[in-house]
This record gives structure tokens, sequence and C-alpha cells, in this order.
């Protein structure tokens, strides 16, 4: 059984030492000692210095497909739980002392306000009845404060008397847990990290599966016992694809919220892989998106970290309802919900505007006190959505000045980024880059190549050159990084290396480092998927051509995407002699004037502002270094013109500024 478990901490489930606790039941009138697991009596054959002959015969299986333990006599119907007030608790089974639903929920609000696990333990000792479901919730309490990653922070933490006794008296007595109380306290024992051959575990997992053979748990303790066996086994298990089978015998619109968003998280846990399961997945978006209007910001991000892990790119009107659901939790997300929220939409490659707007207020109040990654993916999603927010990048910007030595390197790294991609310089621009470059000095060994090279490259775009920095990315060693860190150099990576370098050539004149050798140059900046050129709007170039052959008097009289030897590919080239004529676009002599007609469509530009990229306005001011008149066609002034005449006249003032126009017709 391939167990997913990290840590595995001393045995402590067996029996317990102390006198005084729970006693062995009895049967019949000799009320001699019989051990739970087999009802055995000792003269039969229990070893109890060893343990029981059955149970250690379980702890032999690789399989927890049937249920193996005999159930002992059932003495009552409640599963209700008494702590003694000595140093040693213990469970006590009755039906006179069970807790009230407000005691229940009374003992819920204590636990999730404490603090520690010696907090959880203090308040156990403080009650006198507890139910199974409390029990376990001490137990899962424990684990949400001591859990990190894939191990506990303190271990020692299960040697407590405390929860010895509780682990002990759930093992006693595990017959006469609730299905609730048994997978909710097997799903605690795996969050803890328990030895899975324990004999509480092996107990919990026979219980639950002879519970799960009757078929009549609900969705929400399915889900629970779903958790506890991908935990233990992997999405693999056999216990975990009759659990899937007993849910989708169920309809998704009787679920609860909370089953709903149980059975999405089961799912993207690793059990809906490789669009396993998708007529449910199918099932759950349409329901859930007649519920959206009543998640919690828990839930909100729940789904949508599951439709990214599940890649559910056909559920667009989900990820819609959720986004619209989202603008009224912004202020209330975590930062851990914020995050999973905000990487969704980028997934997804969706915005809205009044989220938009919601985040514009939300964030001038959460950069100085939110994690640093919740940050990076808030000036991160603005990057990848083409949103242009002053107030955001402002605000991002003033906090990157004063936390930046708390950030990765990755982190550093991706802020810059999105404001290069916009093109946007803030306020504070010279402390931002003098911060900046004092990571570098002191963490520059820090950076993985790719990262260091999207860093400077996104400086050069905002018109900052770290020279210093950017000369040792030319150097063979570091060349030989790149290559090491995926397989080989990619076009975009070498694409970046050019640009770079032609950047220092032509705004860095007095740069005498290092050179690209050509072998790592590429010819074209503009290629398929991600390009460091946005390709002309197909549409917006057509009817800009109609007016030049209209102004020009013939087609023959410019060029279109024309590749410079410069790596730029030029929308429409226009050639002029010496005295300003227009030449053919064929002809290579006596060319006295290039001009190059940028035919700015919307994807160059932010969305929501008429400011031209990063990469397009470092284009321009290339093309102008290196002797090109640049004249730019951007999309919002060509779509007022509706005649022709209007187009031509528009052109002519363009291009020609300073001369009458020639009628051709």
């Amino acid at each position: 059984m391939a167990l997913k478990l990290i840590q595995r901490v001393p045995p402590l489930l067996g029996r317990y030492p102390h006198a005084g606790a729970a006693r062995l039941l009895s049967t019949g009138p000799a009320a001699q000692p019989v051990c739970v697991a087999c009802l055995c009596t000792s003269s039969g054959g229990c070893i109890r210095t060893q343990g029981c002959r059955k149970l250690q015969q379980d702890c032999r299986r690789r399989s927890f497909t049937t249920t193996t333990t005999i159930k002992e006599p059932f003495f009552v119907a409640s599963s209700s739980v008494g702590l003694h007030r000595d140093s040693w608790p213990r469970f006590r089974l009755t039906q006179l002392h069970r807790p009230t639903s407000a005691e229940e929920e009374s003992f819920q609000q204590r636990l999730w306000s404490c603090s520690s696990s010696l907090q959880v333990f203090t308040l156990l000792r403080s009650v006198e009845i507890v139910s199974d479901t409390m029990a376990a919730a001490v137990l899962h309490r424990v684990a949400d404060l001591e859990q990190v990653g894939n191990s506990l922070k303190d271990p020692t933490v299960l040697e407590k008397e405390t929860i010895r006794a509780l682990c002990f008296q759930l093992e006693q007595d595990s017959r006469r847990l609730t299905d609730a109380g048994a997978v909710s306290a097997l799903r605690a024992c795996t969050r803890l990290f328990l030895d899975p051959w324990s004999t509480l575990m092996v107990r919990l997992v026979s219980e639950s599966q002879e519970r799960l053979d009757r078929g009549q748990m609900s969705v929400g303790q399915l889900c629970t016992l779903g958790f506890a066996m991908l935990a233990m086994e992997g999405p693999g298990c056999v216990m975990l694809e009759q659990v899937m089978e007993q849910i989708q015998k169920q309809e998704p619109t009787q679920w609860s919220l909370a089953d709903l968003v149980s059975v999405y998280r089961l799912l993207q846990g690793g059990v809906g892989e490789d669009r396993k399961y998708q007529d449910l997945l199918n099932a759950m978006h349409t329901h859930a998106v007649t519920v959206t209007s009543r998640m919690n910001p828990a839930a909100v991000s729940g789904l949508l970290g599951a439709l990214v892990s599940l890649n559910q790119t056909q559920a667009m009107p989900l990820v819609i309802n959720l986004c619209k659901q989202a603008v009224r939790h912004v202020p209330r997300f975590s930062d851990e919900e914020l995050t999973i929220v905000l990487g969704a939409l980028m997934h997804f490659g969706h915005s809205d505007r009044f989220f938009v707007e919601a985040m514009e207020r939300y964030v001038p109040t959460m950069t100085f006190t939110s994690h640093p990654e919740t940050v990076t993916k808030v000036i991160q999603f603005f990057g990848r959505r083409n949103i242009l927010s002053p107030t955001v990048c402002d605000a991002v910007a003033e906090s990157f000045v004063y936390r930046a030595d708390d950030y990765t390197t990755s982190q550093v790294t991706r802020q810059i980024m999105a404001l290069g991609k916009l093109g946007y310089l803030p306020p504070n621009a010279n402390d931002v880059f003098r911060k900046v470059e004092t990571i570098l000095y002191s963490r520059f060994s820090h950076f993985q190549p790719r990262s260091l090279l999207n860093l400077l490259h996104s400086c050069t775009m905002l018109e900052r050159f770290p020279v210093n920095f950017v000369s040792k990315v030319f150097s063979s060693y570091f060349l030989q990084q790149l290559q090491d860190q995926g397989n080989g150099i990619d076009q975009i990576i070498l694409a970046q290396l050019t640009q770079l370098y032609m950047t220092l050539k032509l705004e860095c004149p007095f740069y005498e480092g290092p050179k690209l050798l050509p072998k790592y140059c590429v010819k074209s900046f503009l290629m398929f998927g991600r390009s460091l050129e946005t390709p002309v709007d197909v549409h917006l170039y057509n009817s800009v051509k109609t007016g030049l052959v209209d102004l020009l008097g013939a087609r023959s009289y410019f060029g279109s995407k024309v590749l410079t030897p410069y790596c730029y590919t030029l929308d429409v080239e226009i050639k002029l002699d010496e005295e300003g004529f227009v030449l053919p676009a064929s002809q290579n002599d006596d060319i006295h004037k290039r001009i190059a007609l940028c035919i700015d469509g919307y994807k160059r530009f932010t969305t929501n502002k008429r400011q031209l990229l990063g990469k397009e306005a470092m284009k321009q001011r290339h093309l102008k270094l290196l002797g090109y008149q640049v004249v730019q066609i951007p999309y919002y002034e060509f779509e007022k013109l509706r005649h022709k005449s209007s187009v031509v006249e528009y052109l002519h003032q363009k291009i020609f500024p300073h001369t009458f126009r020639l009628n051709w017709g």
C-alpha cells in the first residue's frame, strides 16, 4: 500500500498502561475479561502482553476492502463520551449525559478560538461530556495548529497524556462511534500522520468499511472518508472507488452547499484526474451555477481552485458566476483564498470590471500586511490581464520598497515583470529600482536563471538598464545554466536574450561587456504563442491597407509585415527618396527614409487605458533609434473614421503632415 505519510510518529495507540483507563468489556455471568477486537476470553488464547492475534492478522493485511473485526455486543445506543476530571481523561458512553446541540456548538466555538494545542487540551479537560464528533473535532484542531506541509511542527504533541488517552478511548469504543464520528476521527488521524498500522487506525478503517458497505452514509461523510483514504492509499484505493460509486448514485441537486464543495475538493485531491468522473463534474457544474450566490469566501475559493486543478475549461459559466460572487467577498478573503481566486482567474483568462474595482478599493489597505505571495498574485493578475490600475500598481510599488527584502527572488521578479508588461512606471520608480539593484547585489546567486532573465528583461522595458548585471547574462556559464534548467533554451528565451543585447547596444552605447554569440540570436521577435511582439490585428490592417492604396495610388508603394534586420516586424513600411517621393516597396537603392506604420489594435494596449504595453512601447522606441520614422495608427482613432475620404485624409495627415495630398482619382 502506497502510503502518503511523510512522518511516522512513535507508536502511541496500543494499550494505555494507566490502571485507571477504560475497563475491558465483559460478557456473561463470569465477567471474564474480553478483548474488544476478537471477543475471545483471555483463557481462550488472547495474549494480552503481545496484543490480540486477530489484530495482528489485520495489521499484516495490505487491503482494508473487507471488514475484519467481529462486532462486539452493543450496550447503549448513544455515542457520547464522558471525560473524568482527573488527569487521565477517558470516554464514557451514556444516553443520559449526551451534550445538547447548544453545548456542542459552544464547545466548537471555544475549540476554534484555541491558538495552541495546550489550550485545546486545557479546554478538553474543562468539559465533563463530549460526543464522538466533538472528540474528532479536537484532533482536527490539533492538526490545524500543528500541521505544516507533510509533517507536524511539534511531533511530541502526540505524546501528551490527554491526546494519548483520547486516542486510546477512540480505539476502545470504535464500535460505538457514529458514522460521522468514525470517519471524522479517521480523517483527523491521517492529518496527524498517525501510524496507519496502529490499532486505532486499523479499527477505524475497519469500522468505516463496514459502515460504507451498509450504503447509508451521507455525501459529507463519504467525502470525509474519501479524504482519509486518499491520504492513506492514494487515488487507486479500492475503498475510495466504492466511496465515489456511492456519491455518483446521489443527485447533486439534492446536496447541501457544503457537500458540493466537499465533492469538488475530493475530486481535486486526485480522484478526478484524467477526466475521470467527468459526467459527475458536469452535473455538479450545472448545479453549482445556481447556488453561487449563497457561497461564502471559502466556498468560492475552493471551487475555483478545484476547477483549475481539474482543468475544467468548459465550465466558464460557473467561473463567471464565481467571479461575480467573489466581488462581494474581496475584503473578506483570507490571503490564501485570495491567492487561489486570482490564480484561477488568470488560469481561465477571465476578469470582471466590478471585481477589478473591488480590488482597487481593497489593495491599498493590504499591501503592507498581507502575505508576500498574495501581494505578488495581485499585481501579477493585473499584469496578466493587461489591466493598468495606477491605484494598485502604486500601492504594490510602495510596499515593494519596504518589504522586498523579505520577498523571494521569484516574488521580486514577478512583481517587476507585471510593471514591465504594463509599461507603467510608478511615482516612486527610482526607489523601486534602487531596491531591485540592492537585491541583485545581495542575492544575485539566489535567482534561478530564467527568473533573472525575466527580471532584467522587464527592467529594460521600463527604460531601466542594470548594465552590471545584464552583462553576466551573456557569459557562457550563465547560458549553460539556462540550458541545464530546462530542456535546452526555447525560442522565447533566445528572443529575450537577443532583445536584451540589442537594447544594450541601442540605449547604452557605453556598454563594452560580453557580446551575445550569434548562435543564441533569433531572426524574428514575432513567433507563435508567447511573443515579444503582438501580431497586427487583421481587420484593422485590411482597413488601413485599403486607405493606403487610395492615398498612394497603388499597392506596390508600401510593404506589409516586413521583417527588418533588427528582428522586428513592421506592419507597413513606406520608403522615401531624398526628395521625399515614395519609392516602390521592392526598391532597395537610393532610400533616404523609411517610415514604419504601427497599426496598433486593442491587444497592443492595456485593456482599460490607452497606453501601449511595455513590449510595444519598447519596439517603437527601438525603431526610432534605428532610424525609422514611426507613425502610430491606434485603433481608437481609426475606428472613428466612417468614410473613405476621411480615412485617406487621416492617413495623409499622419504620414505626410507637411505635404499636400495628390489626388489619384
